[in-house]
């Protein structure tokens, strides 16, 4: 990743930064992302009981770290919610099959609320007759023309991939709840519905039961006391702690996506508030709804705009695994800052690598913001796979020397981090 160089520092301020460096604990934040993880926090769907719960714990860490601590709720529209696991079975002419919930079998975005089952034969979507039938839907054919070829039909089986664990990918925004119920079936159990669909006597029984719920959701803000006298850089560190939540029986616990991200914005501010740096006026966002659109960032990216506040912005999306190097998405006017991300890498020792961070950095950005999107994505991830042993410890702590050094490091580049020169 090509960059400007940051001003060297004097030595006597390197090695006031070392030994902060030297706080950075990863055994502290594997225990963060174990608890949010939890079963009390019931993979902190927003607008959840569970999520409101992760919020308030983390309400207290901030406190115990001497922040200011405010909440600011916010209406989220619609969001889609399994109320309980759907019935399926269905026959090939020779056997009964009961497809696993979450693996060969999901509930699409798009389904219908449908609590009762239907039963009825099986057909390919745009081949005879749907009238009573469950239609598979060919790979390739889009849900707007298989609706087209679906009068009178029972509901749809779409073809939905699989992560290495074998588990569907459990997503909260997406497409509007359309007319039929719609289920997610994964590659092998699609081959098979084909297959049986050309077979006398095979049938599919199953129901949709998803509803859209209005939640109110809320991010969770800390602000420190500015350090020294002079004109401070507003750094802010941000990470959504929602995760798509669990599914009736089944646990999602989301904690690389993004336990790991609030483990390491936690750290670092607990590191940068011991000993604060000076010029540095610091700042942590919890968001919220970042799973449904990234609403919680582009609530607080128009009240930040609405008030004048110009802060830069590094945000975590995933600290599970690193490989060779965490991906940074740099966006708005961020070309000073970038080179001061660059310059407490090379201290730290972090390889970086421009590359997607799709996540509440974009937001900020959008609003004109300086910001960071910084990931070290993990494979499960909005999953049952997502379990706290999967998060390398060492990543935690890697991504977590890299935010310290660099707040540290801004305090020497104040007045170039919201520079457009470059941009």
């Amino acid at each position: 990743m090509t960059t400007t160089t940051a001003p060297a520092t004097p030595p006597s301020r390197v090695d006031a930064l070392d030994g902060l460096l030297d706080m950075v604990s990863g055994d502290r934040m594997a225990g963060t992302v174990a608890r949010l993880a939890g079963e009390d926090f019931t993979g902190r769907r927003v607008g959840s009981a569970g999520g409101a719960a992760a919020r308030a714990w983390l309400a207290r860490r901030l406190a115990d770290l001497g922040a200011a601590v405010t909440t600011e709720p916010f209406p989220v529209p619609s969001v889609p919610e399994v109320y309980a696991q759907p019935t399926v079975r269905w026959y090939d002419g020779t056997t009964t099959t009961e497809p696993v919930f979450g693996q060969q079998l999901s509930v699409h975005l798009a389904s219908a609320d449908v609590p009762l089952v239907r039963r009825g034969g099986l057909a390919v979507a745009g081949t005879g007759d749907p009238g009573g039938r469950w239609l598979i839907v060919p790979a390739g054919m889009s849900l707007s023309d298989a609706y087209g070829h679906a009068e009178g039909a029972l509901g749809l089986l779409v073809v939905a991939n699989v992560d290495g664990e074998g588990w569907q990918y459990t997503m909260l925004a997406g497409p509007n709840r359309g007319p039929l119920p719609v289920l997610t079936v994964d590659p092998a159990t699609h081959t098979a519905l084909h297959t049986a669909s050309t077979t006398d006597g095979a049938w599919l029984a199953a129901n949709a039961p998803v509803r859209r719920v209005d939640v109110t959701a809320a991010n969770l803000h800390g602000r420190w006391p500015t350090a020294g006298t002079d004109e401070a850089v507003e750094v802010l560190l941000t990470a959504h702690f929602d995760g798509v939540g669990d599914h009736p029986g089944l646990r999602q616990p989301g904690a690389a996506d993004n336990g790991s991200g609030v483990a390491v914005v936690l750290e670092a501010a607990r590191v940068l508030a011991s000993a604060p740096p000076t010029r540095v006026a610091l700042a942590v966002a919890f968001l919220d709804g970042e799973e449904t659109g990234a609403l919680g960032s582009a609530q607080h990216a128009r009240r930040l705009a609405e008030a004048g506040q110009r802060p830069v912005v590094i945000n975590v999306d995933g600290a599970g695994h690193l490989h060779e190097a965490a991906a940074v998405e740099a966006g708005g006017p961020a070309h000073g800052l970038l080179a001061v991300l660059d310059q407490a890498a090379r201290h730290t020792g972090l390889p970086l690598a421009a590359g997607p961070v799709a996540s509440d950095n974009r937001r900020y950005a959008a609003a004109g913001l300086p910001a960071l999107g910084i990931g070290a994505g993990m494979a499960g991830y909005h999953s049952p796979a997502d379990t706290p042993e999967r998060v390398q410890t060492a990543t935690m702590t890697a991504l977590a020397r890299l935010g310290v050094a660099t707040v540290w490091f801004a305090t020497a580049s104040g007045a170039t981090l919201s520079s457009l020169i470059g941009d």
